[in-house]
């Protein structure tokens, strides 16, 4: 620690909290922000992987084949990785409320459009454009919880915020299922169309209310005291603190560190795992005997719910040990193994249901915890924010490639089991990679003491 770091901690250490009073902070804040953020995020990763669902009338309505769908469902990542850095560095000048609700609102009005398309073109360039709209929400709220908690409360946080993506497939199937079975043909709408419009319209509206929810940083919380404000703050403060970046802290210093990079190709290949997931679990489910769209929906309830059970218990783990490295890396091979067992077991829907749960479990989990490794390794930089969206951004176009390549060999071969076995590879290139590219002392979190 440095001599300016120590004299961060010895002025906060002068004021003394209870246990009590940092309980008590730590719960108006959390109950305030994240149960608004996860919403936000339930519906975000449902009008983005809502196409999962949509694609099983549209490909006959519209004529689209498995590899048409996979270039649009990938081709929102495009969109989304070339606005999300400027997004970022956006959201540092104006604050986080503007920025969410600009990012709301317009995501919101391109989703529901989604349900006027007819032709491939249109298809692609409106994925293109909910990508664009969509871009610096997500690195946004993470960068946005780094003002609000020190490392070793992140990790858990990060995993409830993140539970919106279970959660959304936990209540995006029966939605999804009930819409295009129950609201097709009503007002001459198909179900597909309905599905965009139900799923769509909640986003602007959310958007709308965040600027009355959220407050840019804890010095703004009217509904914190003075005192628990001053503790937020002083926990953030003496965070950074105990834990400086031995990197540099401009954003042209990020370019230059090599982590950086590092980091972005692991997530480029969680992100794979978690969009072949998002896209393609229904067509599994199909492939495993299940066709009526409904109970498609209601069986893909099962992985989804339990991996948002398994990502806090994995998530609370790692918070306790603070250790993030092998809890990442295993669940990325546990994750590897599954998705490539399911191929052994596609006519078997019992025995598909439980690799398609564990392989869920392990994937998303990847998600907090990779983001809970990244945060650490930034905070307190002036370029964290723009150094997330980078990470994020780079990352992303896993998302493109997932999804196209599962397409692909969809159409090519009439089997998804290749494409299957690819992502696969490329979960456990990812946990190597992050294994040996970031050490233990690069991601330093210590518990701060009481």
């Amino acid at each position: 620690m440095t001599k300016i770091s120590k004299s961060i901690v010895n002025t906060f250490d002068a004021v003394q909290y209870s246990k009590n009073e940092e309980t008590v902070a730590y719960s108006k804040v959390t109950w305030r922000l994240i149960p608004f953020l996860f919403i936000c995020y339930i519906v975000a990763y449902l009008d983005r992987t809502s196409i999962s669902f949509a694609q099983m009338q549209m490909q006959n309505d519209l004529g689209f084949s498995a590899a048409i769908y996979g270039l649009g469902a990938g081709i929102f990542f495009i969109g989304y990785s070339l606005f999300e850095v400027p997004s970022n560095m956006l959201m540092q000048r104006i604050g986080a409320r503007k920025t969410l609700l600009r990012i709301m609102v317009l995501w919101g009005i391109v989703a529901t459009g989604m349900m006027f398309v007819t032709t491939p073109m249109q298809f692609y360039v409106m994925r293109f454009l909910l990508g664009v709209f969509e871009a610096g929400f997500f690195p946004g709220v993470i960068y946005f919880l780094t003002k609000w908690y020190p490392g070793s409360r992140r990790g858990a946080v990060l995993s409830m915020f993140m539970l919106g993506m279970p959660i959304s497939g936990v209540l995006g199937g029966p939605i999804a299922g009930w819409a295009l079975n129950s609201l097709d043909g009503v007002n001459g709408w198909e179900g597909w169309q309905w599905l965009f419009f139900i799923e769509g319209l909640p986003a602007i509206l959310l958007g709308l209310m965040v600027y009355w929810i959220l407050c840019d940083e804890p010095s703004q919380a009217k509904w914190l005291t003075e005192r628990e404000r001053a503790l937020i703050i002083r926990n953030v403060k003496v965070d950074q603190a105990n834990n400086p970046p031995e990197h540099g802290h401009s954003m042209l210093s990020a370019l230059k560190d090599s982590r950086v990079y590092i980091l972005s190709l692991s997530y480029f290949t969680f992100i794979s795992g978690i969009y072949a997931i998002g896209f393609w679990l229904p067509a599994m489910l199909k492939n495993a005997g299940v066709i009526d769209v409904f109970q498609i929906g209601l069986y893909s309830m099962i992985p989804f719910g339990i991996s948002a059970i398994g990502m806090v218990l994995i998530s609370r783990s790692s918070d306790k040990r603070l250790e993030r490295r092998w809890h990442l890396a295993l669940c990325a091979f546990i994750g590897a193994a599954s998705l490539s067992a399911i191929t052994m077991f596609s006519a078997d829907l019992t025995m598909s249901l439980i690799v398609m749960t564990v392989a869920t479990t392990a994937i998303y989990t990847l998600l907090p915890l990779f983001w809970s490794i990244t945060s650490a390794y930034f905070t307190g930089t002036v370029a964290a924010a723009g150094s997330i969206a980078l990470i994020n951004s780079l990352g992303l176009i896993g998302g493109m490639a997932s999804p196209s390549i599962i397409g692909w060999v969809k159409t090519t071969t009439g089997s998804m089991s290749n494409g299957l076995f690819a992502i696969s590879a490329m979960l456990v290139l990812g946990g190597i990679v992050l294994l040996v590219g970031i050490k233990a002392k690069d991601i330093r979190e210590r518990k701060l003491a009481k």
